[in-house]
């Protein structure tokens, strides 16, 4: 059991008042604290010199109203005084949707600056300075990443960096169109003669990738390229949108070699997410791209991927009878149960129900139930159900 420490403001106050030299935890390693209005000027009597790892989550009243000027001022002062010399991870959130986090920028890089090697773990929505970000990325043993800035700005000769051998990487707030180009140059730039290129120990670690926030980046073959390179992916998680206020298209450029050239790379996914399933049904995958996905991620649980309907009936026929699916067919597939499909459109007639079922059911040989908005999937879902439950 989490052990709790609930103190009135009497007693803070005294605390603060009597606190000796060391503070009144010095030993405490773990310390998760709840930032409110009332609390915000007695944070600091928790911290202590060997800290390890500390949660902030800050919960304010007036979900959509600015936090005042003044206590702002206060919670950046606290963050600064931070102690570090222990510190390995640090993690910040909130239920404050209106929380400038771009305030604490310099308070928070000035306590990265100070992190040592020992320091795994930056999971927070606030901006870092360009020597927070190189601080970090010079960390030998950090293992996870929240970004939420863009990269320093860096010339060729300053190139190549090393980075650490990240286990979790996410991007935030279009941080992505920055960073994957970075990535990008590192990889195409190292020499293929090179035992250690920039990006080999994070090529071997990485297991985790999330892309939240894509505003102006497709789903296309450039994109996906960077990505293939990190080949122990277990979570790829691309949380795209092809309606995100500042477009109203289809963000999926990808085509069926595309996916396979993905699927053959990233064999260890467990999930798979390309962003929702849009209805423009305007993507240049069709159902065929599903195969391989199976087939090559023989572990895959989840899975969300645009692909056009247009013509099912017909491309699930030729996946069926065409010889060159034969022998992917005869290869075990993965055990995926429900397919995330959301908005994809599917107009079908009755006649064309038991050749769809029947086709997915081959390429998910597991699969029980589909997940989409439009009603024809609800039907398919019970249409296969019956399938699975009239072959046992």
């Amino acid at each position: 059991m989490e052990p709790w420490l609930i103190l009135k403001e009497t007693t803070l106050n005294k605390l603060r008042l009597n606190s000796p030299p060391g503070g009144w935890f010095p030993a405490l390693q773990d310390l998760s604290l709840c930032i409110t209005e009332s609390s915000l000027p007695y944070a600091d009597l928790f911290f202590s010199p060997h800290l390890k790892r500390i949660h902030i989550y800050v919960s304010w009243p007036g979900d959509n109203t600015a936090l005042p000027l003044g206590s702002l001022q206060i919670l950046a002062s606290i963050i600064s005084a931070l102690p570090t010399s222990s510190l390995e991870r640090i993690s910040v959130d909130t239920d404050h949707h209106a929380l400038p986090w771009a305030h604490f920028k310099d308070s928070l890089s000035s306590v990265i600056l100070r992190c040592g090697p020992s320091f795994t773990e930056y999971n927070a929505p606030v901006p870092l300075s360009s020597a927070a970000l190189n601080h970090l990325i010079h960390l030998p043993h950090l293992r996870t990443w929240r970004i939420h800035s863009p990269p320093p700005t860096y010339s060729a000769s300053s190139l190549p960096l090393v980075f650490p051998p990240l286990k979790e990487l996410s991007l935030w707030e279009g941080a992505a169109c920055g960073w994957f180009p970075l990535l990008r140059r590192l990889e195409d730039g190292a020499s293929t003669t090179q035992c250690v290129t920039p990006l080999s120990k994070a090529k071997e670690s990485l297991i985790f990738l999330n892309v939240k926030d894509m505003p102006g980046i497709n789903v296309d073959p450039s994109f996906i390229s960077t990505i293939q390179c990190f080949r122990n992916l277990v979570d790829l998680d691309l949380m795209a949108s092809c309606y995100d206020g500042s477009r109203d298209q289809c963000i999926f450029k990808l085509n069926n070699g595309n996916v396979t050239e993905l699927a053959m790379a990233l064999t260890q996914l467990e999930f798979l997410l390309l962003g929702h399933p849009c209805s423009e049904n305007t993507c240049l995958t069709t159902v065929a791209c599903l195969l391989p996905i199976s087939v090559h991620c023989s572990k895959l649980e989840k899975l969300e991927i645009h692909f056009n309907t247009t013509n099912i009936v017909d491309d699930l026929r030729n996946i069926l009878e065409d010889p060159r699916f034969q022998q992917l067919r005869s290869l075990q597939r993965c055990p995926l149960t429900r397919l995330d499909v959301y908005e994809t459109p599917l107009r079908l007639d009755e006649s064309d129900l038991e050749t769809v079922v029947e086709g997915m059911a081959d390429i998910f040989p597991s699969l029980t139930d589909f997940y989409g908005i439009e009603k024809s999937w609800f039907v398919l879902s019970r249409q296969i159900t019956d399938l699975r439950e009239g072959s046992e």
